[in-house]
């Protein structure tokens, strides 16, 4: 029994895609929006002049950008997945403002790997 014109039971249908609540997409945005801008803080602001300033950490800065710009980038990538399968009312704008992040974020790191190699 178990088995329907050689196709087991257990292989008949795929696995539903995971769904999740507004609620649940709105924290991944969040989420990924806060890596966003601590990574550009920490790494047009506080290693470049705060930090400098005090006479610590000096090009620091593009090595911290090439370090947390996937990471910022893999959250914003979450985060519209998140979004497009909650059904969220303002999925596609987030999605728009998402996109747009991962875009400068792309941006960012070539500069940075650019500062690096230079």
């Amino acid at each position: 029994m178990g088995q329907t014109w050689g196709v087991s039971e257990t292989t008949a249908a795929p696995a539903a895609a995971v769904e999740y609540t507004p609620a649940q997409a709105e924290k991944a945005f969040s989420k990924s929006v806060m890596v966003s801008a601590v990574r550009c803080l920490f790494t047009y602001i506080v290693f470049p002049w705060l930090l400098p300033a005090l006479g610590v950490a000096r090009g620091w800065g593009p090595w911290l950008g090439v370090v947390v710009s996937p990471i910022a980038i893999v959250f914003n990538v979450l985060s519209i997945r998140r979004f497009q399968r909650s059904g969220h009312k303002y999925r596609w704008p987030i999605t728009v403002v998402n996109a747009t992040i991962i875009v400068l974020l792309v941006v960012l790191f070539v500069r940075d790997v650019a500062d690096i190699l230079s």
